[in-house]
């Protein structure tokens, strides 16, 4: 693979910044193999509460601050921050917003309540990652996105970005993991998320709106799809198995997962 392949990697979790799951372990993995193979990489994540910004030492990127994210009718500031993976030579880039991330969360509450504005927060994140992208002049040829809190950037890329020279060319890849919820994101789904172009018809292949129908919904939209957990649903690896895409089936960490993934880059930028 070329070395000026650009890969951004999208994920609502990362170790050490998060407690261990296997999207933070595969997150942290995967950026640093993908950089010593001579690719660019950019990697972006929420700034939740949990995360320890003094003892990670996180620091504003002011000159990537500033950006305000629509979502319907409001607006909302975007605080970009940055900081350094250990041992590696990999900066991660954390959204940072005081409606959205201030909490120690990434989910529920404290008394294990399903957030009502997740809704809100997954596309702020999803709408954030582009905005800022676009303000790196940085046009990804992979983008990789982890975590049902990703699950519309697919989307976004193929209907609300896709006429953007920034992502005109981009490949999508989606990775599966297991489910964290059961409950719905409603009304609140169809209402925050439209933007630019996208219609009510485009959200129809999420289905509803519980974990499963937004991996169900991304799965549509990517290029291609990566089982990454063992804990896949049924229903979701049915649905992997009526789709005509690349998909690559999951792997455990010790059988050379990484170089699949790549291979999965090179097949999709071959097309």
């Amino acid at each position: 693979m070329s070395s000026k392949t650009k890969v951004l990697i999208v994920t609502q979790e990362m170790n050490p910044y998060l407690a261990f799951s296997s999207v933070g372990e595969i997150t942290r993995q995967l950026p640093q193999y993908l950089q010593e193979q001579g690719m660019e990489i950019r990697v972006l994540m929420p700034r939740f509460g949990a995360i320890n910004e003094r003892r990670h030492r996180l620091h504003e990127v002011v000159r990537l601050s500033g950006i305000n994210i629509i979502i319907e009718e409001d607006d909302f500031p975007l605080i970009i921050k940055v900081a350094s993976l250990p041992n590696s030579r990999l900066q991660v880039y954390f959204l940072d917003n005081e409606d959205f991330y201030k909490r120690k969360h990434i989910e529920r509450d404290d008394n294990g309540n399903f957030y009502t504005d997740n809704t809100e927060r997954m596309v702020f994140f999803c709408k954030g990652v582009l905005e800022t992208v676009k303000k790196f002049g940085w046009a990804p040829d992979v983008i990789h996105c982890h975590g049902w809190m990703t699950s519309i950037m697919p989307l976004y890329v193929k209907k609300a970005y896709n006429s953007d020279p920034i992502f005109a060319n981009s490949k999508v890849v989606y990775s599966l993991y297991k489910n964290t919820f059961n409950e719905g994101l409603g009304e609140m789904f169809d209402q925050k998320v439209p933007t630019g172009n996208i219609s009510p018809l485009d959200l129809n292949p999420y289905g509803g709106t519980n974990n499963t129908d937004l991996n169900k919904g991304a799965i549509f939209y990517a290029d291609a799809v990566i089982k990454a957990d063992e804990e896949v649903p049924d229903e979701v690896c049915s649905f992997l198995k009526s789709i005509e895409k690349p998909v690559l089936p999951y792997m455990s960490r010790e059988n050379g997962y990484l170089q699949q993934y790549e291979k999965l880059y090179d097949q999709l930028l071959a097309q």
